[in-house]
């Protein structure tokens, strides 16, 4: 149904969610697709309101009913138009049912809509999305039906289809005397508990007699004496059209509480009811009854899914035999379902039968994964893709079977293609009605049939939006289980339906319905012509080569004149495109090739050419924002131009030894940064990636002699002013740029034999050290205090000084020299500060231990410190955070230096005594980096050091308040009327894209909302949903399938980390840990094999390790695929934290720290674990408003 009902289902036909990537249009949303291959329409879900779709559906498909309401007119109903003015007495319920019924019959669109019909109820949104029961609808319905059809030639039309009669007889077993009571019945409710079946259940009620004797006897009114007697019921009078509601909902009065009936009723597809009636005299088909019509409940006594199986009497929709893809064992048959079975695995055969069954042999390639998924049940990513690739690039690889037309809009067998001189008519045309000039027939005359009726045809399954086509043998699934048949609708048997009626939507439908459509069709049309027009627009970037020249690996523009764009229509041919620039260049001689461009750092690269002018440019990938670089295919500006991937040029820094003569060079000289200095100089120079080393060194014009390096980040012997750089051994002169894994920004260092006895220089085996001049030997210290406690640190008064340090300068030294250049020795006489550093945003890191050198520390020249308060800790102590009280930051924080020999038992008495606090019952807590309480120290006597700890820094999360929005809203709307709350009101963003929302998981950081355009009934926000905002420095917007990590690299050599990272990672194609150690590879410029990736568990502060390349083999496919991160055993979510290690500098694998955040705790008792209960939504009644109409 709703909400959380929908958690104890799994996802199945019947869900139809929207695709992530659905296209708008600039005016308003996207419009409903057409109907689908069984040409019959389904109706959309509101939220909750499955149960009304599938009584709707079972109304709609009963002939009968349809008419009776179609033939009462607005004399009678009024109009829509008049329903607001006081006097007009405006019958709206009826007037929507017709519109809506008209609408499933003649709009061409996959869904229609309920919310006029609901509004005529005076239902709201919060109705719409409360679960009903479906008996409880069909007796309102029907009653708000009836009341607003009084007074009109309509009004008993409900009693006539639907109302039977019973009779409660009573006889006197003394005198014979029967007492008669008639009832009148809508439905036959019946007690499935206890009953094989239908026909059992209904023989208990109609044949067996209740006995009235020993201490319960009656009352006869004739003889006025307590007598024995007999009771029983019979059916006096049978309506045309039978309902039958199975009684699964009951009431375990030993348990008090309610539970569902999954036991065994079969029901009969046709049933007498002869001995069941008071009469039986008449002919057998009196009392004969055919199944149409079963609405199955799907799930437990508190929720699930409503859908309805349904026979179409009047074969409006086209059947086909189901494709069932599990074969059953045993029994007859068994030949035929294996050639089934065959026939599915085989795409080939799928494709070829649903091109070959269509009208116009030809299907439009955008449309065929619609018809493949009515066809088999499954759609071509789920079944096909892994073994096949794409559908566009099957069809293209098997050219000997399909062939594009039109455009390449629409495919067809190569063995009968459509004619090129006719264009195809429209996949699915709209009806409309008896116009005899309107040229849109949704609905085209029937076809003489050349076969015969199949055996339990025309059975569907009406799952909301979805119809498929079912066998009349599936209904046999539904007598018993958690999914199973909870209303039965029967048609007598002597009801026939007239010719002119079959396979005719228009039978009966009055005119003004029929000018409803006709309008709704023609903008359904427009709309669909404007979208399809605006999805095959792109925008193409054309180089022109005269405007370029080959210039280090990549074309240079040699003039500043803006590159030209153009419009074009993809389905248009490679042709057509060059045809158009021909025409726009009157300049041009000679061949015309167009190659597709991109730019990059160090230029303009070619990639594949398009050659083949009879493909479409949508086969052939051209997207939005394409370059395509015009020229002769051959030579630009004289210089032959290397095209493919492989030739892609790399953007290299390169960094050579300043020689003193040479110091004077403005623009090329470095005098600071890291591995630069006074002595270097640095020029960007662009590479093919297909060039070894050795030619890189010619091109640069050096020796043989001379030594390239690549610079060594991270590693040993970094810091106080020193670089390494790693020399290239013999074997990886010979690789190119490509395999040795270089990109774009690195460095390398070019170091001729003359410059190596430089001082600034030393060669250690393959290492170089690269010393920084002493003009560049500083540290910035910033002095901060703390105000207001807490972690709330703001600088006073910006006194900064700049400190003259090497690397071998002690971090106590580099304090006293910024205490006297800020003048603080009388403010800081007597009291303890310490130096930090930050990181990128600002935020301060741990105290450094100033026992340590400047290089020892890892601390970088020209970086800066901050001068805080507070004691810094010594080379053999732990600097830990702690927080007091029963929940995380509830009460007292703060920070605590102690020896690392120190016991849990020592650490715990000495926090107890600087926070002021007695007793002996507290202990000890790890904490995690989201303020997660973890397990208790247990071992007292084990010291700090051995016991691995974790804590990392996040940005801090607050909640803000409560808000009230409609469920319509978008996502957008919330984090606006989010960011009007008091206690944001001096939070300052440009647009609700800089702040994020989270959802929590029980008091935990659960996924980010996505999707600024989303309503929130989509997004299944419910009341009382607990939300954390976050604000952002950029703007975000985070797609369906990309999933925001937590990124921390390890020291090396430590068993710390730098501060964390976010990283959106896209996993919507490769979601395998290649894919991610990839994108790592990208963002911290390592080759992807030198990365050691983990993801932390919080529960049980554990690191799992995610292994290089793992891969799984399928049992049943017997082929390798690739290990999914979103998948057991990793699970990747929003917020997971990943540790990564670079193997080529770190050689310790494990990821545990030794940074400690400790929990003081006080139990109150003996830990007891809470299961949380699940709440429930209230129970409504079910009501629908009826106006006065008497």
């Amino acid at each position: 149904m709703f909400g959380s009902l929908f958690e104890e289902e799994e996802e199945g036909e019947g869900f139809s969610p929207a695709p992530s990537g659905a296209r708008m249009l600039k005016g308003g949303e996207e419009p409903p697709p057409p109907r689908g291959r069984v040409n019959l329409s389904g109706i959309k879900n509101q939220g909750g309101t499955c149960y009304l779709n599938s009584l709707l559906q079972t109304l709609f498909f009963t002939p009968e009913f349809r008419e009776e309401l179609f033939s009462l007119g607005p004399e009678e109903l009024g109009c829509l138009e008049d329903k607001d003015k006081p006097e007009a007495k405006v019958r709206v319920i009826p007037l929507e049912l017709q519109r809506l019924f008209a609408r499933l019959l003649l709009v061409d669109q996959q869904s229609a809509s309920t919310a006029d019909l609901t509004d005529s109820f005076g239902w709201n949104n919060s109705e719409e999305s409360r679960q009903h029961d479906v008996q409880e609808l069909n007796r309102i319905l029907f009653s708000a039906l009836e009341h607003s059809l009084v007074d009109t030639s309509g009004s008993t039309f409900i009693h006539r289809l639907y109302h039977g009669t019973t009779v409660n007889s009573i006889v006197c077993m003394e005198c014979g005397n029967v007492s008669q009571r008639q009832e009148d019945f809508l439905d036959l409710t019946v007690c499935v508990r206890g009953v094989c079946g239908l026909e059992g259940a209904l023989w208990d009620m109609f044949v067996e007699k209740e006995m009235f004797e020993g201490s319960n006897l009656y009352r006869c009114g004739q003889c006025d004496l307590l007598v024995t007697a007999a009771k029983s019921a019979k059916l006096r009078k049978l309506p045309p059209f039978l309902t039958v509601s199975l009684l699964r909902f009951n009431f375990d009065f030993a348990k008090c509480e309610r539970y569902k009936e999954t036991g065994r009723c079969a029901f009969p597809l046709v049933i007498s009811l002869r001995p069941f009636c008071e009469q039986m005299d008449g002919e057998d088909s009196d009392y004969s009854y055919q199944l149409f019509s079963v609405i199955i409940h799907k799930g437990g006594c508190y929720g699930g899914h409503y859908h309805v199986y349904i026979k179409d009497v009047d074969h409006l929709g086209l059947w086909e035999p189901p494709v069932r893809e599990n074969v059953g064992g045993g029994g007859g048959g068994g030949a035929e379902e294996e050639l089934v079975l065959d026939y599915t695995d085989d795409p080939l055969s799928v494709l070829s039968s649903i091109i070959s069954q269509d009208a116009n042999k030809s299907v439009l390639l955008d449309q065929l994964g619609q018809r493949l998924m009515d066809k088999i049940g499954s759609s071509w990513s789920k079944k096909y893709r892994k073994h096949y690739g794409p559908i566009g690039k099957f069809i293209q690889n098997h050219s000997d079977v399909f062939v594009l037309a039109h455009n390449g809009t629409r495919v067809a067998l190569k063995a009968n293609p459509p004619s090129p001189v006719t264009q195809p008519p429209s996949p699915v045309k709209p009806t409309l009605g008896p116009d005899p000039n309107n040229t849109v027939d949704l609905h085209p005359e029937p076809q003489p049939e050349t076969t015969c009726e199949v055996e339990g045809s025309h059975w569907f399954d009406l799952n909301d939006s979805t119809v498929t086509c079912i066998h009349e043998k599936d209904i046999e699934k539904m007598f018993q289980g958690r999914e199973s048949a909870y209303m039965l609708f029967y048609r007598k048997t002597t009801l026939r339906r007239p010719t002119e009626a079959r396979r005719n939507p228009e039978y009966k439908v009055p005119p003004h319905l029929f000018q409803m459509a006709e309008e709704e069709n023609r903008s359904l049309q427009q709309r669909r012509e404007e979208l399809e027009a605006s999805s095959n627009r792109v925008e193409l970037v054309l180089h022109l080569a005269p405007r370029y020249k080959l210039e280090n690996g990549a074309l240079q523009p040699i003039s500043v004149e803006q590159n030209e764009t153009l419009s074009f229509d993809r389905r248009k041919t490679v042709g057509d495109l060059r045809m158009t620039i021909y025409q726009m260049q009157d300049f041009w001689e000679g061949d015309m090739s167009l190659t597709v461009a991109k730019s990059l750092p160090s230029g303009l690269h070619l990639y594949n050419t398009l050659t083949d002018d009879e493909v479409s440019l949508y086969s052939a990938g051209i997207l939005t924002g394409t370059g395509l670089f015009v020229w002769n295919g051959k030579e630009v500006c004289g210089a032959a131009v290397q095209t493919g991937a492989e030739w892609e040029p790399v953007l290299l820094t390169v960094v050579r030894p300043s020689l003193g003569e040479e110091k004077g060079e403005a623009g090329n000289q470095v005098g600071g940064g890291r591995g630069g200095g006074e002595g270097l100089l640095k020029e960007s120079r662009g590479f093919a990636g297909k060039v070894t080393l050795d030619e890189l060194r010619e091109a640069l014009g050096e020796p043989q002699e001379s030594l390239l390096c690549q610079e060594k980040r991270g590693g040993e012997g970094e810091g106080g002013g020193r670089s390494g750089w790693r020399v290239f051994c013999p074997e990886d002169m010979q690789k190119t740029l490509k395999e040795l894994a270089l990109k774009d920004g690195d460095s390398l260092l070019v170091l001729e034999p003359h410059a190596r006895d430089n001082s600034s220089f030393s060669v250690s085996g393959d290492m170089v050290t690269v010393t920084t001049p002493s003009d560049c030997r500083w540290l910035q210290v910033e002095y901060r205090t703390e105000r207001g406690g807490g972690d709330r640190k703001e600088e006073e008064e910006g006194r900064r000084a700049k400190v003259p340090a090497s690397g071998n300068t002690l971090l106590f030294e580099v304090k006293q020299r910024a205490i006297e250049e800020l003048q603080l020795q009388e403010q800081l006489m007597g009291v303890e500060c310490c130096l930090r550093q930050m990181d990128h945003a600002g935020k301060l890191l741990l105290p450094v231990c100033e026992e340590l050198s400047v290089r020892d520390a890892g601390i970088r020249l020209m970086t800066s410190l901050s001068l805080c308060l507070g004691m810094a800790p010594k080379n053999t102590q732990l600097f830990l955070y702690y927080t007091v009280g029963t929940a995380p930051s509830s009460g007292l924080e703060g920070d605590i230096i102690v020896e690392q020999s120190c016991t849990v038992k020592q650490c715990l008495k000495a926090m107890l005594a600087l926070a002021g606090l007695e007793g002996d019952s507290w202990h000890l807590r790890r904490m995690d980096w989201c303020e997660e309480v973890g397990e208790a120290l247990m071992d007292e006597v084990s010291n700090l050091k051995r016991n691995p700890f974790f804590s990392l820094a996040m940005a801090e999360l607050r909640t803000v308040g409560q808000v009230e929005i409609s469920e319509e809203a978008t996502l957008e709307d919330l984090k606006t009327q989010i960011l009007t709350l008091p206690a944001l009101q001096f939070v300052c963003v440009p647009s609700p894209a800089f702040v994020r929302l989270w959802q929590l998981e029980g008091h935990r950081l659960g996924h980010i909302l996505r999707g600024q355009q989303v309503t929130l009934r989509k997004l299944k926000l419910s009341s009382g949903m607990e939300l954390c905002v976050q604000q952002l420095l950029g703007e975000e917007d985070i797609g369906p399938k990309e999933v925001l990590l937590r990124v921390q690299m390890g020291v090396p050599g430590k068993r710390e980390y730098y501060p964390p990272q976010d990283l959106i990672w896209d996993a919507s194609r490769d979601p395998s840990p290649r894919s991610l150690r990839s994108a790592l590879s990208l963002r911290y410029g390592l080759s992807p094999d030198s990365l050691l990736l983990a993801k932390h568990k919080p529960l049980t502060h554990t690191w799992e390790t995610i292994s290089n390349w793992s891969q799984q083999v399928s049992k049943r496919k017997k082929k390798k695929k690739a290990e999914s991160l979103l998948g057991a055993p990793f699970h990747l979510k929003d917020g997971d934290i990943i540790g990564v290690k670079n193997l080529l500098i770190d050689s310790n694998r494990d990821f545990i720290t030794i940074f400690i955040k400790l929990y003081l705790f006080l139990p109150s008792g003996p830990e007891k674990k809470i299961v949380p209960i699940k709440a429930r939504k209230p129970e409504v009644a079910l009501s629908i408003n009826v106006g006065v109409f008497r």
